[in-house]
């Protein structure tokens, strides 16, 4: 059986993912997301429900809005991505990886007993796997 087979999210999310909440103010969040070198971050509702993700993407939405038309900040809830979709924490390798080949998500919040628990990107994917079939030292 392939390594690879047996590997869940749980083994190579992040763990303790950056979360904000719907009003952060966007530059504050933004910079957070710049210094820290990631691409997104859950949202979560009052509760710790996720309710939407935000992405690079979104920020240069939220710079174009800015740009054109003088008005900068607002919160993240004013432009965070609202469809979002989630993994689960015992999902397999090979199912997160497929899910991102069939779509254009680059990161999945990580759930478990219907809280964030981590978030995956491809790149943690593709580490994911690189380890799994680096020779044993």
């Amino acid at each position: 059986m392939s390594p690879v087979k047996e590997i869940r999210v749980r083994d190579f999310m992040i763990n303790k993912p950056v979360v904000f909440a719907r009003d952060t103010d966007l530059l504050d969040a933004v910079r957070v997301l710049v210094d820290r070198r990631i691409a997104a971050a859950p949202v979560v509702d009052e509760r710790g429900n996720l309710v939407g993700l935000l992405t690079e993407r979104d920020f240069l939405r939220a710079a174009l809005v800015a740009g054109y038309h003088g008005e900068s900040g607002g919160c993240v809830g004013d432009y965070m991505s609202c469809d979002v979709h989630a993994v689960n924490a015992d999902d397999g390798l090979l199912d997160v990886a497929m899910r991102f080949v069939e779509t254009k998500r680059r990161q999945f919040p990580v759930m478990e007993d219907n809280r964030v628990v981590g978030l995956v990107a491809r790149r943690d994917v593709l580490r994911a796997v690189l380890d799994a079939f680096a020779p044993s030292r």
